[in-house]
Order: structure tokens, then sequence, then C-alpha cells
């Protein structure tokens, strides 16, 4: 196995990585933001305040991309099986 094998099957998990938490780290991001910006307008400091629907909109991502994400993860890792009898021969 070269190197340049090596980087490619690791370049291509980080991709895989990225795109599968991508979305939830997003809508928690944006969900976040949103909640700062409303305590700060309020000027209620209530650290839990945001967690539950952080929470919520991260679970409901996962729910509504869950079949992608395990398509995704499926895919992934049926081409890296398959591409062992090349990377060893």
């Amino acid at each position: 196995m070269s190197p340049e094998m090596v980087i490619t099957i690791v370049q291509r998990a980080f991709e895989v990585m990225i795109l599968l938490g991508g979305p939830m780290l997003l809508a928690g991001l944006l969900v976040g933001l949103m909640i700062s910006v409303f305590q700060a307008a309020t000027q209620i400091n209530e650290a839990t305040l945001s967690f539950i629907p952080k929470l919520l909109v991260t679970f409901l991502v996962a729910v509504l991309a869950g079949p992608w994400m395990l398509e995704t993860i499926m895919d992934y890792t049926i081409r890296l099986y398959q591409s062992i009898p090349s990377m060893v021969g």
C-alpha cells in the first residue's frame, strides 16, 4: 500500500465524516445563535435555555437525515471493502 493510497483513504474518510456530522452541527449552531440573540435582547442569562432546543433540533435533523446518512456511510464502507484487493495486490 502506497502513501498516496493511505492519504486518499483518510481524505475520503474525513469527507464522509464532515458530510455526516455537518447537518446536525450546522442546525445546532443556527439554533444556538438564534437563542443567544434572544437571550441578549431579553437579558435572560440562563445556560439551560439553549440546551433543550439544540438537543431537539439535532435529534430532528438526525431523524430526517438518517436514511441519507446511513446510505452515505454504507456506500463508503462498501467501496472501502471492495478496494481492499487492489490495495493489497
